[in-house]
């Protein structure tokens, strides 16, 4: 059910921007940026001077099909294939936000899609490891990533269930897909004093911050959310 509504919403705005084509004329994606940042992210309070920049940045037209590029800052999220998507701009500026990133932490992503929220992290941390479940989605996010020169983000295609653990401890993990449980194994590679972000749930769905201190584990809830499920096991696919 959820890969037809995601493939209705395609080709509905695939329809929408060709048969608008003519009328937009080349879109201004800077300003567009700019207004996203300003009515969709601020407007929202956030705050954060190292978000608000990489959000200014990076050039999120890019991460998404050719034919969806006209909705690229809209405040929505968008199919980019695979039944996967990318999120709502807020909630990357949020989840983003949410992890306190200083400028010199090593950060792991659970669900690289498009390669989007790894670039976002990329401006700000020092090292990025995304895992992408999908070997299409993995490569294509690799290939993009390279061409745009980010050079402290490394993508696997694997099980995110599993973590990266040769790569552990991480200062701040987050995950782009919903788990009914938080899985195990990135609690134990997070570092004390990390926070992992992460949505919880199947058809009810929250994001919420975990804080690891020493042997203690801090939840947190945020805000109601809506994300694909987290995939286990990468040879199913």
């Amino acid at each position: 059910m959820k890969k037809k509504v995601i493939f209705l919403l395609t080709v509905t705005l695939s329809l929408f921007s060709l048969l608008n084509f003519g009328a937009l004329g080349k879109t201004d994606f800077s300003r567009q940026r700019e207004e996203m940042i300003k009515f969709q992210i601020e407007a929202r309070g956030i705050k954060d001077k190292k978000v608000l920049a990489a959000m200014k940045k990076v050039k999120r037209h890019l991460f998404v099909p050719s034919g969806l590029r006209n909705f690229a800052y809209y405040d929505q999220p968008l199919p980019v294939g695979q039944g996967q998507t990318i999120s709502q701009p807020y909630i990357v500026a949020l989840m983003t936000e949410l992890l306190l990133l200083k400028g010199d932490e090593k950060v792991l992503e659970i669900g690289t899609g498009s390669g989007y929220q790894a670039a976002i992290l990329a401006e700000i941390a020092s090292e990025v490891y995304t895992i992408e479940i999908l070997p299409a989605l993995a490569q294509k996010a690799e290939r993009l990533l390279n061409q745009l020169g980010y050079e402290n983000i490394k993508v696997r295609c694997g099980d995110g269930y599993q973590g990266w653990p040769e790569q552990a401890p991480f200062d701040a993990i987050i995950v782009t897909c919903a788990p009914p449980n938080i899985p195990q194994a990135l609690i134990d590679q997070l570092a004390d004093g990390g926070r992992l972000v992460i949505p919880l749930g199947e058809e009810v769905q929250e994001l919420k911050v975990l804080v690891k201190k020493k042997d203690k584990i801090e939840i947190e809830a945020i805000i109601p959310v809506r994300f694909v499920p987290m995939v286990k096991g990468y040879e199913k696919r």
